[in-house]
C-alpha cells in the first residue's frame, strides 16, 4: 500500500487491493480509487473506482461517482459521510479488508457480484461486507459497469504507455548500472592484482614461521604429555576411592527412598480411593445441578407467564375500575334525581295540607248549609259514586307510591352496602394481587349485580315518571274541583241577593257535591 492513500484531497489518488472474493471464488485483482476532475463544461470532482486483473487484460469494471450520484447513493444506503470524506472512508474500509485477508474466516470481505459471462454489458456490484455469526452486514455497495471495447482499448493503451515508461526507466537504470559496474570491475581487478602480490609474500612468511613453530611446539607437547600421564594416574586413584564412597552413600539413599516409595504407594492408594469417591459425589452433584437447572428454567418460564397474566389482569382490573367509577357516577346522578323527586312529593304534600286547611274552612261553611244538603242527595249519590271510583284509583296510586318509596330506600341501602363491599374488594385487590383469579369471579358477580341494579333503577325511574303523571292528573282534578267550588260559591252569593229558591238550591247541591269530592281526594292524598 503506497503512502499516497491518505492524500485524498489531491487530484489523483490510487489504492491497490491484493485480494477480492469474485463470483464465489477468491482471486487477486487490482482495485484503483482515483479522484479527478470531470470532462464536462462544469468542472466537478469525481471519484472513479476501477477493478482490473493483471493476468486478464480484458477484465475491466469501473464506475465514476459525482456529487449528485453520491447524494442518491447516500440516501439509498443510509451513508453518514459527505462526498469530501467519502474517498478516505472507502479506503479505510478497503484497508480493513486487506488486514483481514490472511485469516480463514475474515471479518471484512470485498465481494464482486457479476452476472454470467453469456450476458454481456451487465453491471457488477462491489460490496464491502462485514461478517458475524448472526448476519452479513453490507457497509457499501457500488454498481460497476463492465468496460466496453473503447474503455478496454483506452485501458490497454494506458497499460502499454505505462509499460513503455517503465521499460524506458528500466533501460536507463540498466545503462547506469552497467557503467557503474564496469568502473567497479576495473577498480576491483587492480585491487585484486595488488592483493594477490601481498598474499604471495604473506604465504612465504607464513610457511617459514609455521616450520619454526612446529619444532618448538613438538618438544613442549612431549613434555606436557608426560605430565598429563602422571596427573591422570593420580586422578584415577582418587576417582576409584570417591567411587567407592559414592556407591556406599548411594546404596543408603536407595534403601531410604525404597521405604519412602512404599509409604507413598500406600498414601497413593488412599488418595485414589478418595478420588473415586469424590468423582462419584461430583457426578451426583452434577445430576442434581442439572435437575435444579431444569426446575429453574421451568420456574423462570412460569414466572414469565405469570407476569404476562398479571399484566393482562392489571389492564382488565383498570378497565373494571373505570366501569365501576362510571357506575358510581351514574348511581350518584340517580340519587340526585330521586332526591329531586322526593322534593316534588314534599311540595305535593304541602299542597295537600293547604287543601286540608281549605277543607276545614269549607266544613265550617258546610255546617251552615247542612239543611240544604238533604234536597240534593240524589245528585250527590251519583257524583259520590264517581268520586269513590276516583278515590279507589288514588288509593291504589298512593299504595304504589309507598311501595316504590320503600323499594327506593332498600335499593339505596343495598347500593351503599355494595359501595362498601366494592371498596373492600379494591383494597383486597391491591393487597393480594396473587389471587386475581378469585377477584375476577367476584368482579363478574358484582358486574351482574350492578347490571341488575341498573335495570331495577330504570324500572323505578319509569314508575316515578308514571307517578308524576298521575300526580299531575290529580292536581288537574283538584284545580278543576276548586274552580267548580268557586263557581258554586259565586252562584250561591247571587242566589242569596234576590234570585229564586230553586236555582239556589241547585247551586248548593253542586257545591256540596264538589266539597265532598275535594274532601275525599284530600283524604286519599293524605
Amino acid at each position: 500500500m503506497s503512502s499516497n492513500v491518505n492524500l485524498y484531497l489531491f487530484d489523483e489518488m490510487s489504492f491497490e487491493c491484493e485480494s477480492l472474493y469474485l463470483c464465489c471464488r477468491r482471486a487477486d485483482v487490482r482495485l484503483t480509487v482515483e479522484t479527478c476532475m470531470s470532462s464536462s463544461p462544469i468542472h466537478k470532482k469525481e471519484l472513479t473506482v476501477r477493478i482490473t486483473d493483471d493476468a486478464d487484460p480484458l477484465f475491466l469494471y469501473s464506475v465514476a461517482i459525482g456529487e449528485e450520484d453520491f447524494q442518491s447513493l447516500k440516501s439509498q444506503q443510509g451513508l453518514l459521510v459527505d462526498f469530501s470524506a467519502f474517498p478516505q472512508k472507502f479506503i479505510d474500509l478497503l484497508e480493513q479488508c486487506i488486514l483481514e485477508q490472511g485469516k480463514q474466516v475474515p471479518r471484512f470481505l470485498i465481494q464482486l457480484v457479476t452476472s454470467s459471462p453469456a450476458l454481456d454489458c451487465m453491471p457488477a456490484y462491489l460490496n464491502v461486507v462485514e461478517t458475524n455469526p448472526f448476519k452479513h452486514l453490507t457497509h457499501l455497495s457500488l454498481k460497476l459497469l463492465a468496460g466496453s471495447d473503447s474503455d478496454i482499448k483506452k485501458y490497454l493503451a494506458i497499460c502499454i504507455k505505462n509499460l513503455k515508461m517503465e521499460n524506458i526507466m528500466l533501460e536507463d537504470k540498466l545503462h547506469r548500472s552497467d557503467k557503474g559496474l564496469s568502473k567497479r570491475l576495473t577498480v576491483t581487478q587492480q585491487a585484486l592484482a595488488e592483493k594477490s602480490k601481498e598474499l604471495d609474500k604473506l604465504q612465504n612468511e607464513w610457511t617459514s614461521q609455521i616450520t619454526s613453530l612446529t619444532n618448538k611446539y613438538s618438544q613442549e607437547i612431549t613434555a606436557e604429555k608426560e605430565k598429563v600421564l602422571r596427573v591422570q594416574a593420580q586422578y584415577q586413584l582418587q576417582h576409584e576411592q570417591q567411587k567407592k564412597e559414592m556407591e556406599a552413600t548411594f546404596n543408603r539413599k536407595v534403601r531410604h527412598l525404597e521405604t519412602r516409595v512404599s509409604e507413598f504407594e500406600t498414601i497413593n492408594k488412599d488418595l485414589t480411593e478418595k478420588k473415586y469417591k469424590s468423582e462419584s459425589s461430583v457426578r451426583e452433584l452434577k445430576s442434581k445441578f442439572a435437575g435444579l437447572e431444569e426446575e429453574y428454567q421451568r420456574a423462570k418460564q412460569e414466572v414469565l407467564s405469570l407476569q404476562r397474566e398479571n399484566s393482562t389482569l392489571d389492564t382488565e382490573c383498570h378497565e373494571k375500575e373505570k366501569l365501576l367509577n362510571h357506575l358510581r357516577t351514574r348511581i350518584a346522578v340517580l340519587k340526585q334525581e330521586v332526591k329531586d323527586k322526593e322534593q316534588v312529593v314534599i311540595r305535593s304534600t304541602d299542597v295537600c295540607e293547604s287543601a286540608q286547611e281549605h277543607k276545614k274552612k269549607l266544613e265550617e261553611s258546610l255546617e251552615m248549609k247542612q239543611l240544604q244538603i238533604g234536597k240534593f242527595e240524589t245528585t250527590v249519590k251519583s257524583i259520590s259514586e264517581e268520586l269513590l271510583k276516583g278515590n279507589e284509583i288514588i288509593k291504589k296510586l298512593q299504595g304504589e307510591m309507598k311501595k316504590l318509596m320503600e323499594k327506593m330506600k332498600l335499593k339505596n341501602a343495598v347500593t351503599l352496602q355494595q359501595e362498601k363491599i366494592l371498596g373492600e374488594k379494591e383494597q383486597t385487590v391491591q393487597k393480594e394481587r396473587l389471587e386475581l383469579s378469585n377477584v375476577k369471579q367476584a368482579l363478574q358477580q358484582k358486574e351482574e349485580e350492578v347490571l341488575k341494579l341498573q335495570e331495577q333503577l330504570d324500572i323505578t325511574v319509569q314508575k316515578l315518571e308514571e307517578s308524576k303523571q298521575l300526580l299531575k292528573t290529580n292536581e288537574n282534578v283538584i284545580s278543576w274541583l276548586n274552580k267548580q267550588l268557586n263557581e258554586n260559591k259565586i252562584a250561591s252569593m247571587h242566589g242569596a241577593s234576590g234570585h229564586s229558591d230553586t236555582p239556589c238550591a241547585g247551586s248548593a247541591t253542586n257545591s256540596a257535591a264538589l266539597q265532598y269530592g275535594l274532601v275525599s281526594i284530600c283524604a286519599v292524598l293524605h
